[in-house]
């Protein structure tokens, strides 16, 4: 599996008094991986090296 692209705390403090499943944070990771990879493509067809927040 790729680098861990988010932060297992926040992520804790972010849902309060829910619990974590331990694969919780792998599942996401890979979800905002997609989306960036997507940007990443969308922001190359139109000829920017900025990936911008209007990519996603």
């Amino acid at each position: 599996m790729s680098e861990l692209l988010v932060v297992r705390s926040k992520v804790k403090e972010h849902v309060g008094s829910f619990n974590v499943s331990g694969d919780f944070a792998d599942a996401l990771s890979k979800e905002v991986e997609k989306i960036v990879q997507k940007a990443v493509e969308r922001a190359k067809a139109n000829g920017r090296k900025t990936v911008g927040a209007r990519d996603i």
